[in-house]
């Protein structure tokens, strides 16, 4: 059809115009921030490496004009899980082996390919995980210098004759994950004199094996204290805690397409020698994780 360009229709038919670009703009504002249009409320458990990534994870939406709500330390995997499940928030950074552990207890998949499969087949449909990253931080039993060599132990099968007099200490679900105490009696033979309850793998649990409130401890091997203490990191020899990849958990239904690329950009680049790294900024370096986010985000090429 076309427009007439004379008299007050003009301006009409301009004004029009300006009113439909006006939405369309504004439209796809809200289509960049997430499905609903509300923000995207980025979540993380209560331990340092968490919020960091949470952190990460917040900042590469930013870039991509997503409006972003940060929620740090909410909790332990169930009540993210939940708030996930119920749409209180959007994303999560998680670990794809312990959230399968956490999902199917009974199960035995070790290999990522077959971890992400048997998550994804058992998460609720609103849910979905992304693309993992090269970068794991599996659980990992850990002693003092002073116990391994007392005891000469190397790897974790060699707790055997002795973990009947040692306290072993841990986050509470680590008590019955298949990759936790249920594993340690299967897979390993082993039952310990008692298991302590201490948080997740944060300074308590740091400060229970200092002071030999806990002999043995379940560490993320990325915990910069394990360096700082000089501590011994048993070899996992029958192979029961898998692989942990980092991974993105999100509510589909919430995150747009420019959200899922924003993320799965954040999985390519991140591996475990970074992470670490970067850990060790925010922890033994006492910097910001906003600022130890940001500089690694542009060193790779993920922000502006």
């Amino acid at each position: 059809m076309r427009i007439r360009t004379t008299g007050s229709n003009t301006r009409v038919v301009g004004a029009a115009l300006a009113v439909a670009l006006a939405a369309t703009g504004a439209l796809s504002a809200c289509s960049s921030s997430s499905k609903s249009g509300s923000k995207v409320v980025v979540a993380s458990a209560a331990f340092p490496e968490n919020v960091l990534l949470m952190e990460i994870y917040a900042q590469a939406l930013e870039d991509k004009g997503i409006s972003v709500e940060r929620k740090p330390n909410v909790g332990q995997r169930d009540v993210l899980f939940q708030q996930l499940k119920s749409n209180a928030i959007t994303v999560v950074p998680e670990y794809n082996g312990a959230l399968l552990a956490y999902l199917d207890k009974s199960s035995t998949e070790s290999t990522q390919s077959g971890v992400d499969s048997a998550v994804t087949a058992k998460l609720p449909s609103n849910l979905q995980i992304l693309n993992p990253a090269a970068a794991q931080d599996n659980d990992s039993l850990v002693v003092t210098q002073a116990l391994a060599t007392k005891d000469n132990l190397k790897k974790i099968s060699d707790l055997a004759p002795y973990a009947k007099d040692l306290v072993l200490g841990s986050a509470p679900e680590f008590k019955t994950r298949q990759q936790g105490v249920l594993g340690l009696q299967s897979q390993y033979g082993l039952t310990f004199k008692d298991f302590k309850a201490l948080d997740n793998s944060g300074p308590q649990t740091v400060s229970a094996l200092q002071h030999g409130d806990a002999d043995v401890v379940d560490l993320y091997s990325t915990t910069t204290a394990i360096k700082t203490n000089g501590f011994v990191v048993l070899d996992d020899d029958k192979g029961l805690f898998g692989v942990q990849n980092v991974i993105p958990l999100v509510d589909k239904g919430k995150l747009s397409p420019a959200g899922i690329d924003a993320l799965n950009a954040v999985s390519a680049k991140l591996d475990t020698t970074t992470l670490t790294s970067l850990l060790e900024q925010v922890v033994t370096q006492k910097k910001d994780e906003s600022d130890v986010a940001k500089a690694w985000l542009a060193s790779v090429g993920l922000n502006k």
